[in-house]
């Protein structure tokens, strides 16, 4: 069996990983990894004959000569030589984690970074047990940041990660409603997120298994939830900022416009200048977000200069919080996902815009388990209260929960569709126009198939 040492030695000759034989690099590095419908080690060979230098792989069937390197279980493999690599790092690794914006705040506080630094960040979403390592093993010795986004829906995923990744620096953006059935509710969320904090923490909580890291917690001090968190954890090194008058805050800031697009102005209550910024982000949920990264630069010694044109020039093009302008109407399009907190700030954000006719299209959100049938409730109703012009729903969840046949009637009667096709047909029946329309819905409704319609 081969040893972490055995395989970073050969990542240091060949440091590009492969994991999918229809993507193979040449050179390269391919972990044979196991999937619930596929196990790799089945295309072993083809990888090598596809050009990779080695191939790692955990069944010694599959093991055809000198270029197959076995080891006990391929992904934790992966796993252990990212973090090997890890430790050999001494630049600052910013680590992520949250409910809702995790992506957009990691793109941002790249943005910013990258004006005076050469940064890697998180690609997509690869957030995961696996796309964590691959992130850490891209980082080569020119970066001098890394930015870390880390994603879970079960407790001890972000432990897991923060044991690869090992961040000097971290933030949890907020902690919310969302993969509500795996975390085991609300405070299980709180406690998975949570394991942030616990990893940055000077003394781990009794009984756990944390080294004592003492890193850099990045907080809103406007968030009552992730104060308490703090508080419980004993965080000594912390850096605040918000969009209220915190004493300690680094930087706060407020916003002057948002219909649609954000400006912002914002203090450096270290210096004490105040800065304007204009955005192509949309959603006064973002301004936390633009904050944080703001934050992180003024941390890292960015001028307000720097800041500011990392701000301005992020565009979002990852279907979160993204402005679409089209022949007819204007669309939010935030349908990469979608849980009750997110629903509840992006409905929020509508009633608040001002324009003149406003469309709510929301559909299903998953990973609700038990709680399901009453948090798409409760969002009908946040719709429903909303100061917009239409309301359509989309997916059984929402169906499940429609109003009755007398409550129907009103005035401000929504449209329910049971499927995105059946909301094709219907807004090919009736279409949309002159309007601002959000979209938004979990990843798996698949709600782009919409935007061709307006």
């Amino acid at each position: 069996m081969a040893t972490t040492e055995d395989i970073y030695q050969l990542y240091l000759q060949h440091p590009v990983i492969s994991t999918d034989t229809r993507k193979i690099a040449p050179g390269s590095l391919f972990f044979a990894l196991k999937g619930d419908k596929f196990d790799a080690n089945t295309f072993a060979e083809k990888a090598i004959e596809a050009g990779a230098a080695y191939a790692i792989i955990d069944n010694p069937a599959y093991a055809l000569g000198q270029k197959y390197i076995l080891v006990a279980d391929g992904l934790t493999a992966l796993q252990e030589l990212a973090t090997h690599h890890r430790r050999q790092l001494h630049i600052p690794i910013i680590g992520l984690t949250g409910t809702n914006g995790k992506t957009t705040t990691k793109e941002l506080i790249n943005a910013v970074l990258s004006q005076r630094f050469n940064t890697l960040a998180t690609e997509g979403n690869l957030n995961n047990h696996i796309g964590v390592p691959l992130t850490l093993l891209k980082i080569t010795a020119e970066h001098e940041m890394a930015v870390i986004e880390m994603g879970a829906n079960h407790q001890r995923e972000i432990a897991l990660l923060c044991s690869i990744a090992q961040p000097s620096h971290g933030l949890i953006t907020n902690v919310g409603k969302a993969h509500l059935e795996g975390f085991g509710g609300v405070e299980g969320v709180k406690k998975g997120k949570g394991e942030m904090y616990d990893y940055l923490t000077p003394q781990p909580p009794e009984g756990d298994a944390f080294e004592k890291h003492n890193g850099v917690a990045f907080i809103n001090s406007d968030d009552a939830v992730l104060m308490a968190m703090k508080d419980e954890r004993g965080l000594s090194s912390v850096i605040y900022y918000g969009k209220n008058d915190h004493s300690d805050n680094i930087v706060s800031g407020k916003l002057l416009d948002s219909s649609p697009l954000l400006i912002l102005e914002w203090k450096d209550n270290l210096e004490g200048g105040t800065y304007t910024v204009a955005t192509h982000l949309t959603g006064a949920y973002n301004l936390d977000n633009i904050l944080v990264a703001i934050a992180v630069g003024s941390t890292f010694g960015l001028s307000p200069e720097e800041i500011n044109a990392g701000v301005a020039g992020y565009e979002p093009k990852n279907n979160r919080s993204q402005i679409l302008h089209t022949a007819n109407n204007t669309l939010i399009c935030d349908f990469y996902n979608a849980n009750p907190s997110s629903m509840f700030v992006a409905i929020e954000n509508m009633d608040k815009m001002q324009s003149g006719h406003k469309v709510l299209i929301l559909g299903d959100m998953f990973e609700m388990g038990d709680e399901s049938a009453a948090e798409h409730a409760a969002v009908l109703q946040k719709a429903r209260e909303a100061n917009v012009n239409e309301r359509i729903f989309i997916g059984k969840d929402f169906a499940s929960v429609s109003p009755t046949a007398d409550e129907s009637l009103t005035a401000d009667k929504p449209t329910f569709y049971l499927t995105a096709e059946d909301a094709m047909v219907g807004l090919k029946r009736n279409p949309i126009t002159n309007a601002t329309v959000l979209i938004k819905g979990s990843r798996g409704m698949a709600l782009e198939r919409l935007v061709a319609l307006f």
